[in-house]
């Protein structure tokens, strides 16, 4: 199953504020969004990861659903 959320904002949001989460509010995870805001992103390991999976299509939403298309 596909999400309809935007693989290109998730990246992008994730590029430039990773470190504080926004891409996971954006994917529906608010318990890890909150945590990567005050952890700065886990340290910036966890941002660096989900970029990594968001690069690769492997991301996925709160639902479970991989955020893979690239329309906004």
């Amino acid at each position: 199953m596909v999400s309809s959320k935007s693989r290109l904002v998730a990246l992008l949001l994730c590029v430039f504020l990773g470190y504080l989460g926004i891409h996971r509010f954006y994917a529906g995870k608010i318990g890890t969004g909150i945590l990567w805001l005050l952890t700065g992103g886990i340290f910036g390991i966890g941002a660096l990861v989900d970029l990594i999976l968001i690069a690769c299509g492997t991301f996925k939403d709160n639902e479970g659903k991989l955020i893979s298309d690239w329309q906004c």
